[in-house]
């Protein structure tokens, strides 16, 4: 019986239009591959999220919250990330085990960062523009 070989004629554009597409969908679309799940809000700057089989805290980044308004901080996330909701992460860096991210939920396209500052509970600070 005899053994199949590749055709060397054969057509190597697909291939390559394989790969072209792999590199369009994977750069293209970031966000897709990097939301993660809202598990807890633990405090007014601090979430639990998970993705697939893990879970880790993230800090939200470029924010202080204002004294005496930490509670309606927490509130107002909460309000707005309920158990399960989709974010999108932005690493910028991770301190004593937290990453630091600017998140962005995903439903609304709302920055939970600027959205606290927005509301007067926050203001911007500790990051270069």
């Amino acid at each position: 019986m005899p053994v199949a070989r590749r055709d060397p004629t054969r057509p190597w554009w697909r291939l390559v239009l394989g790969f072209a597409l792999f590199l369009l969908t994977t750069l293209a679309a970031p966000g897709l591959s990097a939301a993660a799940e809202v598990l807890q809000v633990r405090g007014p700057t601090l979430l639990q999220v998970g993705d697939s089989n893990r879970s880790y805290s993230v800090q939200l980044a470029c924010l202080t919250v204002n004294a005496g308004q930490e509670q309606e901080a927490l509130a107002w996330l909460r309000h707005e990330l309920p158990r399960h909701s989709r974010v999108n992460l932005r690493p910028l860096g991770h301190q004593d085990g937290i990453l630091i991210a600017n998140v962005r939920k995903l439903s609304t396209a709302v920055d939970l960062g600027g959205g606290l500052i927005g509301a007067g509970l926050a203001s911007a600070s500790g990051c270069a523009a």
